[in-house]
Order: structure tokens, then C-alpha cells, then sequence
């Protein structure tokens, strides 16, 4: 019996979907946070994993990175109510098999689940992947791509922040991670945010983090992309989409290398790399 591990923070939707999925034959264990999923996935148990974006500690986007990293053989399938495009290609990029948006279509779903398993289960795609192995980074041979790399090269190993100008698809998260990855922070986390997905209402808490009760909804603690980069690299995509009054808030994190939680009064030292990245038209709009 395959095994599925669903993060969903909505104990009757998460109850509804792991009925239906028992019913077809799957075992299911269900869990509410990114923190209490952790152990789950590092135990080796889950097959499959079906997550919620939007989690009260964090979100499905660091489960499916943690995942595709750690433990590359378990397949991912997102789960949110938000259709945004971007998030979809994001995730896609990652490594996440499909992304479904709520309300679910029981059979949309179970087909999605059979599908991934059947990829598992399948030699000639395992062969395939292992005789073929698709890199993470192209690099490029002509004169243009060759100064690229130096650039990397000369910037990587320090802790300057890197804005990063193109155009959409060109490449820009790529080009962070190259950066990353030739730095000295290459062990610690590399967390990728796309700022234009994130609305002016809960750009804040999602960026720093919240205490429980701090505001209606909030009822446990977050932490905050900030804080769960610590130590590593933050990309901020699409920087230049954000709302003035966050950017300030961006620019003071930055400066006084600080956050403080939404409803605290604590602050929390930061040892982070900031990468940010926009397309040059933002400037001139």
C-alpha cells in the first residue's frame, strides 16, 4: 500500500482528502506545519507528498524545496488556493510533479496520484534519468555567457548583495542559485520568494514571520522567510513588485541586518545574503 504524507493546516479539508484517498487503496498520514513534516520526510516513510502552499509556519514551497533536496525519489504535489501562475512554475521548476488548486476535483486528484506513482514505478524512467541526468545550470559558451560566469565568479564568494535585472524567464532564479552554490553559504538554505505573489496584506508576516495572536487568524507562531534563511542565501524575485511600505521595511532589514516578528517586541539578528532580482522595465514604468 502506497504511502501518502498530506500537509494540510485545514483539519476537515485534510480529513476529507485522506478518506478518499484510504478509500482508493493509499495509507495516509496527515500533519498540520512544515516543522512537525520534517521528521516525517526525514524518517523515509512517505512515498508521496501533498502539500498545502499556505501553512501557519511557512509554506509548501520549503517542503517541496527540503524534499527535491534531501530526497530527491519522493514525489510532490501542491496543493493552494491561489492560481497564480507564478507560484505553478515555480514549483514545476523545483521539482513538484503537478499543482492543483482548491477546490479539488476528487478524480483530478486521484489520477495525479496514480500518475506519480506510476513514474516511480517505472525502471525505464528511473534508466533514463540516471543515464541522463538533467543539470541544474547550463553553462553557456559564448563571449556574453562567459562574462556572466566571471561576474558569478567574482561576486559569489562575498557577502555583497546582488540585484540581478531581465526580463521574465529569462533565468534570473537560476543565476541566483549559480551564485549561491559558488558561495560560502553554499551548505546553509537558499530560499526563493516571489514577491509578486505575495499580497500587501500578508507580504509582512510572510517575509518576517508573526507571534501568535498579533492579529485575527494568526493563532500559532510563523516564522518568517527571513528567519528561515538564516544563515544562507534569500532571493527576492520580482522585488520591484512589492508595496512601497514593504520595500521600506525590506531596507531597514537589510541595513540593520534585524527583524522583528509582527506582535513582538524581540528582535532577531540575521546572518543572510540578499539577492533581489526585477525586470528592468519595473524602473521604467
Amino acid at each position: 500500500m502506497p504511502n501518502i504524507l498530506l500537509v494540510e493546516d485545514d483539519i476537515t479539508y485534510a480529513r476529507i482528502i485522506q478518506k478518499f484517498l484510504v478509500k482508493n487503496g493509499f495509507e495516509v498520514k496527515t500533519t498540520e506545519k512544515v516543522k512537525t513534516s520534517l521528521p516525517l520526510i526525514k524518517s523515509g516513510w512517505p512515498e508521496l507528498i501533498i502539500t498545502d502552499y499556505r501553512l501557519p509556519d511557512g509554506n509548501g514551497m520549503q517542503i517541496l524545496e527540503f524534499t527535491k533536496k534531501q530526497y530527491p525519489q519522493i514525489g510532490v504535489i501542491l496543493i493552494t488556493n491561489y492560481s497564480d501562475i507564478r507560484i505553478a512554475v515555480r514549483a514545476i521548476k523545483i521539482g513538484a510533479h503537478e499543482y492543483i488548486t482548491k477546490p479539488i476535483n476528487p478524480d483530478e486528484l486521484l489520477a495525479t496520484v496514480k500518475e506519480v506513482f506510476a513514474i516511480q514505478n517505472n525502471p525505464l524512467i528511473e534508466i533514463s534519468l540516471e543515464q541522463n541526468p538533467i543539470p541544474d545550470y547550463i553553462e553557456g559558451s559564448s563571449p556574453d555567457s562567459k562574462q556572466l560566469e566571471e561576474h558569478i565568479d567574482l561576486v559569489a564568494p562575498t557577502d555583497l548583495s546582488v540585484m540581478i535585472l531581465g526580463e521574465t524567464g529569462t533565468g534570473k532564479e537560476y543565476l541566483a542559485k549559480r551564485i549561491h552554490q559558488k558561495s560560502n553559504r553554499k551548505e546553509k538554505a537558499f530560499v526563493a520568494i516571489d514577491c509578486g505573489a505575495l499580497s500587501s496584506e500578508l507580504a509582512t508576516s510572510e517575509l518576517f514571520g508573526h507571534v501568535k495572536g498579533s492579529f485575527t487568524g494568526a493563532l500559532e507562531d510563523k516564522t518568517g522567510h527571513f528567519e528561515f534563511a538564516n544563515g544562507g542565501t534569500l532571493f527576492l524575485d520580482e522585488v520591484g513588485n512589492l508595496d512601497y511600505e514593504i520595500q521600506l521595511k525590506l531596507l531597514r532589514a537589510i541595513q540593520e541586518k534585524t527583524i522583528r516578528k509582527i506582535g513582538s517586541n524581540q528582535e532577531i539578528p540575521l546572518d543572510i545574503r540578499i539577492i533581489s532580482a526585477t525586470n528592468p522595465l519595473s524602473y521604467i514604468c
